[in-house]
């Protein structure tokens, strides 16, 4: 189907609104790289419509099929977001990803919250180490009435039992770390899942 000078409009239209789009989730010129790789594959299913009923009617049945310029965008980012966080594994990509799909899914929303518990509680156990040895009065085992009731710092002590030495800050780490790892390791698997059900 060959476009008319109203046809051509229109999807230079979309492709503008797209651009907009995309430059909210992506830097300028990866966003420009994405709308050039649309717009090719918008022309091919262009040029391979045959027009019926009429131009404007095969036109917009494409663009509904590709989706509006928004959703477009937002599954775009996501996805090189997603491929980014897979592929290297790095902290900051799968962060970003792990936001994108929260701000945007319900899987996503619970997969990032767990993964925040995660990561807040390893956060948790390194400040412990880090708190050790500036405050050791005040850091350790708490117990109440001779019951444990938990691990941190306490401020002040009253009514408070704290208990335990400096081998606290090795064992806060070692946990620390591990909980850390688990939450990326978790993170990347779940990213990778995500991608494939994506692509099936």
């Amino acid at each position: 189907m060959n476009l008319s000078t109203a046809g051509e409009s229109r999807v230079n239209g979309y492709l503008f609104v797209l651009e907009r789009s995309l430059k909210t989730f992506l830097p300028g010129e990866t966003a420009r790289d994405a709308v050039r790789e649309i717009e090719s594959h918008l022309r091919e299913r262009i040029a391979a419509a045959d027009g019926a009923p009429n131009e404007r009617d095969a036109l917009e049945r494409i663009l509904a099929e590709l989706g509006p310029p928004l959703r477009v965008a937002q599954a775009y980012s996501a996805e090189r977001t997603i491929d980014e966080a897979v592929a290297t594994g790095r902290f900051v990509p799968i962060v970003r990803a792990i936001w994108q799909l929260a701000a945007t899914t319900l899987t996503g929303f619970f997969a990032g919250l767990g993964l925040f518990i995660g990561y807040v509680t390893s956060l948790g156990f390194f400040a412990i180490a880090a708190l050790k040895p500036i405050f050791p009065e005040n850091v350790g085992f708490q117990f109440v009435a001779g019951i444990p009731v938990g691990l941190g710092a306490h401020f002040p002590r009253s009514g408070v039992d704290l208990r335990g030495g400096y081998w606290i800050i090795p064992a806060a780490l070692i946990f620390g770390m591990g909980i850390f790892i688990a939450t990326q390791r978790g993170a990347r698997r779940y990213l990778a899942w995500w991608r494939a059900r994506r692509q099936s």
